[in-house]
């Protein structure tokens, strides 16, 4: 309600945990817009997923250790999503969201000021969703 307010609180908040506001759209060249559905693999064979979601417009289907996260054009995500339902599937994500270009891993004092900083932007009552490219072991979260 208030974007003046808001952009001094995040800028303090970046500040804070070792980071800093940049220009609007300045790290917007390294996430590309695709729908994103996740699929957990006791759910569905791989390649009948796979079969479904390339013959709905999908454009890749990864493996994710637990889960099939499956990627695809804005404009076929609809079309992706009806398919994946109609092998009687429920995913666990289903979004449009920016996937980063690559990850960068973090450790260490990084992977621990990273943490606080998602988790005070969680708590932010003006922040809706945030997307990044870090990449934390999960021994390291613990």
């Amino acid at each position: 309600d208030n974007k003046n307010r808001t952009v001094g609180e995040l800028r303090h908040m970046l500040t804070k945990y070792g980071g800093n506001l940049a220009e609007t759209n300045a790290v917007a060249w390294m996430f590309s817009k695709k729908g994103y559905i996740v699929v957990p693999k006791d759910k569905a064979d791989e390649d009948t997923l796979m079969s479904a979601v390339l013959e709905a417009g999908g454009d890749d289907l990864r493996d994710d250790e637990d889960s099939w996260e499956v990627l695809c054009a804005p404009d076929a995500f609809q079309a992706v999503l009806d398919a994946v339902k109609g092998l009687g599937i429920e995913p666990a994500v289903a979004e449009i969201s920016m996937i980063p270009q690559n990850y960068l891993k973090l450790e260490g004092k990084q992977a621990q000021q990273m943490v606080k900083l998602m988790e005070a932007l969680d708590e932010h009552d003006d922040v809706k969703k945030v997307w990044s490219n870090f990449d934390i072991e999960e021994k390291e979260l613990e």
